[in-house]
């Protein structure tokens, strides 16, 4: 028995011994941001509101990446490193879509974080979040990756995919801050919370959270594509289904279509049913907009539509959405 107890003390010493070098390791590069917006108290007056997340670096010459409401609305940016200093901090871009933001700041030879392969990522993996919760400096807590593949609302109203779900303890202010593996690399970008559950708390995949990054460090925005009308997700009927060999259980109502180019000119009408997008499942809004990426934008593109009951195929050329 005593046996037993001393290999459980040995592993519990080596799972402290890890957080702690992984918080020591990596505590230089995660920041404090504040962030001092001007919002209207009263017709006659405003009042200067301040609130507070998390960032990390991701270069050694300044850039740091964020969740965009933790930067949203921003009228002075400033940023604390771990030795106390602070910074002015200039938003390069943001994506409302992903949550994810990119400032920069001025300087070299900061301590930058590397990104890991979420792809990769197993239930059970240890994660480990560093923050400023409600304030407070340099913040570490430790958990497991509890699922991988989650989906997640956007403060826009899109879907968010690729997220990762873990129990790793966040509270308001660790927003923003990077959530590790044992090796100390970017797994997730910590960005949300369930406050009515416990241990439920969501995290911006690394390879999602590096590509939006990418995009906005280059162009300062990220790209979509746009097809040019309104829907809402509907439930087909089983005699649909049916009569068109159909394994969708739903699609996208369209009701509303706006012209984008001659090409697209009448060859998705208002009442169809989108049901496809080159050959791929579509059975809801969001479904669609995970089509509806940069790579499409000006190539052609099979449309699979409902139009009074039976399939019809469209091609049709999706343009860039404008920001």
């Amino acid at each position: 028995m005593l046996s037993f107890i001393q290999t459980d003390a040995q592993l519990l010493d080596a799972y402290s011994d890890t957080v702690s070098q992984v918080y020591q390791s990596i505590s230089p590069s995660v920041v404090h941001i504040r962030n001092r917006s001007s919002r209207e108290k009263a017709r006659s007056n405003s009042e200067k509101a301040e609130s507070t997340g998390s960032g990390f670096i991701i270069s050694s010459d300044g850039y740091i990446i964020s969740n965009h409401h933790v930067t949203a609305d921003a009228q002075e940016l400033s940023v604390t490193l771990d030795d106390g200093t602070t910074h002015r901090a200039e938003v390069k871009g943001s994506d409302p879509s992903t949550d994810i933001a990119v400032l920069k700041i001025d300087g070299r030879h900061f301590k930058a974080l590397h990104f890991a392969d979420s792809d990769g990522l197993k239930p059970g993996q240890i994660a480990i979040a560093i923050g400023n919760p409600y304030g407070l400096q340099q913040t570490v807590t430790a958990g497991v990756v509890s699922a991988v593949g989650r989906s997640l609302r956007a403060g826009n109203g899109r879907l968010i995919d690729d997220v990762i779900q873990t129990d790793a303890a966040l509270n308001p202010g660790n927003s923003g801050g990077p959530l590790l593996n044992s090796a100390g690399a970017v797994i997730g970008v910590n960005t949300a919370i369930i406050s009515a559950a416990q241990g439920i708390c969501f995290a911006v995949s690394s390879n999602l959270a590096s590509s939006i990054a990418g995009q906005l460090i280059i162009r300062g925005k990220v790209t979509r594509a746009l097809i040019g009308v309104a829907g809402q997700t509907v439930t087909l009927t089983p005699r649909m289904r049916e009569y068109n060999h159909l394994k969708n259980r739903s699609g996208v109502f369209v009701f509303e279509v706006m012209k984008l180019n001659a090409l697209n000119h009448r060859k998705i009408l208002y009442g169809d049913i989108i049901v496809a997008f080159n050959g791929k499942q579509v059975e809801s809004i969001d479904g669609l907009f995970k089509h509806l990426t940069e790579e499409t934008i000006g190539i052609p593109a099979q449309i699979s539509l409902l139009r009074e009951g039976k399939l019809v195929h469209e091609m049709i050329i999706p343009e860039p959405a404008k920001n």
